[in-house]
């Protein structure tokens, strides 16, 4: 029995339905792929599997319960067994789709979830309506793996609301260049010169390091990188690393930056470690014709020239010496930055060998190592 009165039985016997109208219903019956509901009219609606959800396995015994109330759009009076059939899904879209146009003429930033990732950009869903954020609007760098925004909510605009031609349009570069904006400006009215800050490698080249300062990035350049030498800054960053620098510079919106902290100079000492005399151990830098540099202390080259290198005389110093190599060396001058240094006068430091020793004259098998005994071998004619 139907627990509505005579009364409203019969105005609902007179009651019409039209296809795309809203209507109200209370759930009577739920089934595995089919919702049955009692819209008040002669008959009751339909809504199958396919339009309340566009989840082919859901069970929509597990979403809908008997007694629930809904909503509805209908799509058919009479499905061909004289049922009225509906759709919660189109209903949730047209709702979307409303969201949206509003979003489109009030410029509201949205919140959408990527359901799929499709050739050329990304869809997203709002209240069941869906944008299509093409690839060249999903960042403000390109970007050519898309698939990392799977199921992830992300925030846009929509820049083009056209449902007839089922082209909306949503923008979610623009976001993130506006609030890089905001970060610059932010940035640039707090920085001087001289601060100290942290930020990370965003890109490596074989002049130096571009590091993201949040907001703007600052060039971090090979030659800032260190006081020693630096021969390739591949070797030394990759992106995602974090460093500390100072800010050496700002021109414009250009940010030079510098790793050479000024209480790490090495030079701040050298005249005492390395005053005349001083007998050092290096690495041997880099070759010149005229000599090598040889790495007497992080930073700290200093110049081995050629006439220094020994006490025989040397036309190439790379036959003598080689890259990498560790030599002993004396310090015989530091003037101005500039050091320079002997091999050669360690060699003239050794005190010389006996020349008798080790000198042996054999004659008529016998032999003799004393000079006397060299001399008493020796007939004179």
């Amino acid at each position: 029995m139907s627990d509505l009165s005579f009364e409203q039985m019969l105005d609902e016997s007179f009651k019409t339905l039209h296809t795309g109208e809203v209507v109200n219903g209370k759930v009577i019956n739920v089934k595995e792929d089919q919702i049955i509901l009692n819209v008040g009219f002669k008959s009751d609606g339909i809504i199958t599997r396919n339009e309340y959800t566009n989840d082919n396995g859901l069970d929509l015994r597990t979403v809908v319960n008997v007694g629930d109330d809904m909503e509805a759009k209908v799509l058919k009076i009479n499905d061909g067994e004289g049922q009225v059939l509906l759709s919660y899904k189109r209903l949730a879209q047209d709702r979307g789709n409303k969201k949206l146009e509003d979003a489109f003429n009030n410029k509201e930033v949205l919140t959408g979830k990527v359901v799929q990732v499709v050739d050329g950009g990304l869809s997203v869903v709002v209240d069941d309506a869906r944008v299509f954020i093409p690839a060249s609007l999903v960042s403000d760098t390109f970007e050519r793996d898309l698939s990392k925004y799977k199921d992830t909510e992300i925030e846009f605009v929509i820049t083009e609301f056209n449902p007839k031609r089922r082209r909306i349009i949503g923008d979610r570069k623009q976001l993130l260049v506006a609030k890089k904006e905001e970060q610059k400006k932010a940035l640039f009215e707090k920085i001087t010169p001289g601060d100290v800050i942290e930020g990370t490698v965003k890109n490596v080249t074989d002049f130096g390091a571009f590091v993201d300062l949040g907001g703007a990035d600052g060039l971090l350049h090979i030659s800032e990188m260190s006081w020693g030498r630096v021969e390739n800054p591949k070797k030394v960053f990759k992106s995602g690393d974090t460093v500390t620098a100072f800010i050496k510079d700002i021109s414009g919106e250009k940010i030079a930056l510098s790793m050479k902290f000024p209480d790490q100079n090495p030079w701040l000492d050298a005249e005492e470690k390395f005053a005349r005399g001083n007998v050092v151990k290096g690495k041997v830098a880099r070759m010149t014709d005229f000599g090598a540099f040889v790495e007497i202390s992080n930073g700290v080259d200093a110049l081995l020239h050629v006439s220094q290198i020994s006490n025989q005389r040397v036309k190439n110093p790379a036959a003598v010496l080689k890259e990498g190599e560790t030599v002993k060396v004396k310090v015989t001058g530091i003037k101005d930055g500039k050091i320079s240094l002997s091999k050669k006068a360690l060699e003239e430091n050794v005190e010389p060998k006996d020349p008798s020793k080790g000198f042996k004259y054999v004659e008529k098998g016998v032999a003799s190592t004393s000079l006397a005994g060299l001399l008493k071998d020796i007939k004179l004619d």
